[in-house]
């Protein structure tokens, strides 16, 4: 049998094929077709965020809202409504509680956009993801520390923004709080009488957080630590400070009490 019948009969099926695929009835060019525009796709997302209003409760289905955002990036990933999609996407995982997705989409940002003008608000989300899962100063502080990672970064590249200027407040609180969880420990340890160890956390306070509020505090308990390890003339020269920048005030009267030349 001549093999000239059998790839005339190839060629003629492949461009059958070829011809039926570029077809305007073929379910995938209607399906193409069907996709609707970035800006609508965009409402769309817009549209899930607004919410509606159910008797007295306003619901949000971000999840509808993530979906819309994510189609906008699949279907037009060079337009400009995917960058914003994606901060879009990034919104609605944070307002719904959702913070270790928010936290993904918010740090790639600066990566994929590192001149887009919303990267400081970028970073200051990423602090403020952290900051949801911060505990109390007697648990465990890593939330804390990444955290205030994120906000040191704002405040030194984009010194000038808004975003400075409130990441330099949830700063001042954050390392209050780790400055505390420093003084719970020591205090810890003074309960127990272990003085030195106490004294190292209170020294601790005092070089690592001042100007929080602890400093009296720390003070007072580092003059004490070192009374009862015999080394009065330490400790004295703490009191004396107390005095003079803490005059009249119960540390103060604390400390006084404390210094044999004042009694």
């Amino acid at each position: 049998m001549s093999s000239l019948p059998r790839l005339v009969l190839v060629v003629a099926v492949a461009g059958s094929v070829a011809c039926g695929h570029f077809k305007k009835s073929d379910p995938e060019i209607v399906e193409l077709e069907d996709i609707p525009s970035a800006e609508d796709l965009y409402a769309n997302g817009i549209d899930a965020l607004d919410g509606r209003q159910i008797l007295f409760y306003h619901y949000v289905n971000h999840q509808a809202a993530i979906d819309a955002f994510q189609e906008v990036i699949d279907n037009y990933p060079y337009s400009d409504l995917a960058v914003q999609a994606e901060l879009k996407i990034a919104d609605a995982y944070f307002d719904s509680h959702r913070y270790e997705e928010a936290l993904s989409y918010y740090q790639d940002f600066p990566e994929l956009h590192p001149n887009h003008e919303r990267v400081p608000y970028t970073i200051l989300r990423s602090a403020l993801c952290h900051y949801e899962r911060v505990r109390s100063p007697n648990r465990d502080q890593r939330p804390t520390r990444e955290a205030l990672s994120h906000l040191d970064k704002v405040m030194s590249t984009f010194p000038y923004t808004p975003e400075a200027e409130e990441a330099e407040l949830l700063w001042r609180d954050l390392r209050t709080r780790l400055g505390k969880s420093v003084m719970m420990i020591a205090d810890f340890y003074m309960k127990r009488a272990e003085w030195q160890s106490a004294a190292d956390r209170y020294r601790s306070v005092l070089n690592e957080y001042p100007g929080l509020g602890l400093d009296a505090d720390a003070l007072y308990k580092l003059g004490v630590c070192y009374t009862r390890m015999d080394l009065e003339d330490e400790a004295e020269r703490i009191f004396q400070v107390i005095l003079e920048n803490y005059e009249g005030t119960e540390v103060a009267d604390a400390a006084a009490d404390l210094i044999p030349a004042a009694n």
